[in-house]
């Protein structure tokens, strides 16, 4: 492949791994809360943060330092996106249900770590793929770091934009009655904890493959 198209991949790759169930189904559980679309797009782009730094700090051990990652770490890794994920919906399930359904605003640190912790930790997961390819089929180190940057960029801008065209619909939702709102709070936070009882289903099934 020539480096523009190796480039066109990567953030083509970045935009399409926003729209991945697990990333999509929590970020708009979290910007139910929100009630700008300014507000919305700083959470995902928190999001996007907090993933950027896990992506690029694993796929640059792999690209330019060579380091071998375990399959293990990568079971590891699923299984604390799996166990996040049903956390996630159990915690915005009881919260709801304790607060009238989001009627309080969370603090501003509380609302700024959240996002980026779970961006953390979804960038942590499935990484080591996209990285190793990187590396195994692309001769050019500078080319694959741009690859990767690209990668991660893409992952940001296609969260943002998705969450300010969702932020729209779910902020009018929230406006309707205590019933329709809290319809919604429940079915995002039950969409959280099935998602993550499948991923840890295919985690735990992965890990006693030979």
């Amino acid at each position: 492949m020539t480096g523009l198209s190796v480039l066109l991949l990567g953030i083509g790759l970045g935009l399409r791994h926003a729209t991945d169930a697990d990333h999509v189904v929590v970020v708009s559980a979290l910007v139910q809360r929100e009630p700008s679309v300014w507000r919305a797009a700083r959470i995902a782009a928190l999001w996007g943060a907090g993933h950027t730094v896990a992506f690029l700090a694993l796929g640059l051990l792999i690209v330019l330092a060579e380091v071998r990652i375990p399959q293990a770490f990568e079971r590891g890794a699923e299984l604390v996106v799996a166990l996040m994920l049903i956390g996630f919906g159990i915690w915005h399930f009881v919260r709801s249900r304790g607060t009238g359904a989001g009627e309080t605003v969370p603090s501003v640190a509380g609302a700024s770590a959240r996002p980026l912790v779970i961006g953390l930790v979804h960038g942590l997961a499935g990484s080591a793929g996209i990285a190793l390819l990187a590396a195994t089929t692309i001769g050019s180190r500078p080319l694959a770091v741009a690859y990767l940057a690209l990668v991660a960029l893409g992952t940001v801008i296609g969260m943002v934009a998705l969450t300010v065209v969702m932020s729209r619909p779910i902020s009018w939702t929230m406006r309707r009655g205590r019933r329709l709102r809290s319809a919604i709070t429940v079915i995002a936070a039950m969409l959280s904890i099935g998602l993550g009882l499948t991923v840890l289903v295919r985690a735990a099934a992965s890990g006693g493959a030979p």
